[in-house]
């Protein structure tokens, strides 16, 4: 079978190549067997490439975390799937590969009425938001949220499900397609990350904002910091822009802010301890809550641009110079599996 191979941590124009490899072996106890059809791209398949991210694989390794395909075989124990079931599925790694074996913990069906790519985007940047917004924070429909990088995956997908929850929300977001594409998934206001962008939410709202979503870090944080209301929360998901942000403590002091770190793999097995079977409950309820949004018509995943294969460092360069927004997905296989 084709897959993605990366022999040594690097640049991915360096150390990652397709090629040809060994189907892997049949299921184990407990995993599921999948022909993949696509695998999502992210900032975090730079950083996983490179030897940069929360946790290293064994080299060489296949990247990819996300996936849409079909249930080839199941292993002993799994339950609630049948053979040519699509599904999701959600990994450390391995993704990028025509067939992959996936613990059944993080494999789910994708309901009838939903294209595979409708669903890709659910996983991981509509349940980073999800669990986020709703877990952590307790979104009310009270709260204005502002969601900084609301062009990236993540930041559309805070956009989308705080607004289909009833929240007023002002997007920010580098260019006028990006901010015109949060407002056509529900945002109430879209705002350009300059100098004038506290200025123009404090206008809008001018008690400030009870929730800021942050996958961007660095400089925007800091400056989006000034527009916080009284008791506001911060979500702090990520660092895009490079550089983790310095806020002063000082005035989350007297403002009564909270800060919280979020890191949604924490549910997914992807922290030392591997909590995959403790939460496995949640978040198969969340999945089917984000799948009944989406029939709906509530909320709008959709994946923005496809790449062949062998356009994995195309597919990346594109985010870092973005050139993209929304999600974004690679074609595993030129045969459709739908």
């Amino acid at each position: 079978m084709k897959a993605i191979v990366c022999e040594a941590f690097g640049a991915p124009n360096d150390v990652a190549r397709v090629t040809e490899v060994a189907l892997p072996p049949e299921p184990g106890m407990g995993e599921v067997a999948i022909a993949v059809s696509h695998a999502t791209v992210s900032h975090a398949t730079d950083l996983l490439i490179r030897g940069r991210y929360q946790s290293q694989p064994p080299l060489p390794f296949t990247p990819g975390t996300e996936l849409v395909g079909r249930v080839r075989a199941l292993g002993p124990g799994v339950r609630g799937l049948a053979l040519g079931d699509r599904v999701l599925g959600l990994s450390r790694w391995g993704c990028y590969a025509e067939h992959v074996n996936i613990a059944a913990h993080t494999v789910y069906p994708i309901e009838s009425g939903l294209t595979m790519l409708d669903a890709l985007p659910l996983p991981l940047s509509y349940g980073t938001a999800y669990t986020a917004l709703v877990w952590k924070v307790g979104l009310q429909p009270s709260d204005t949220v502002l969601v900084l990088g609301a062009g990236s995956g993540v930041g559309l997908a805070a956009v989308d499900l705080a607004s289909a929850m009833g929240a007023r929300v002002i997007a920010c977001a580098s260019s006028e397609e990006k901010r015109a594409r949060a407002l056509a998934h529900g945002a109430d206001l879209a705002l350009a990350p300059d100098e004038s962008l506290v200025q123009q939410i404090k206008a809008a709202s001018p008690q400030g904002v009870s929730i800021i979503f942050d996958p961007v870090g660095g400089d925007l944080m800091e400056m989006a910091f000034k527009a916080a209301a009284q008791g506001a929360q911060i979500i702090s998901i990520g660092f895009a822009a490079g550089r983790v942000p310095q806020l002063p403590l000082n005035i989350m002091l007297v403002k009564n802010l909270t800060l919280h770190g979020f890191f949604f793999g924490k549910y997914l097995g992807w922290t030392p301890v591997d909590e995959r079977a403790r939460f496995e409950t949640d978040m198969r309820a969340m999945m089917r809550a984000l799948m009944q949004l989406t029939r709906q018509g509530r909320i709008q995943p959709k994946i923005t641009a496809l790449y062949p294969m062998d356009q994995l460092c195309q597919a990346i360069d594109d985010l870092h110079q973005r050139r993209v927004q929304g999600k974004i997905a690679l074609a595993i296989t030129t045969q459709s599996l739908d």
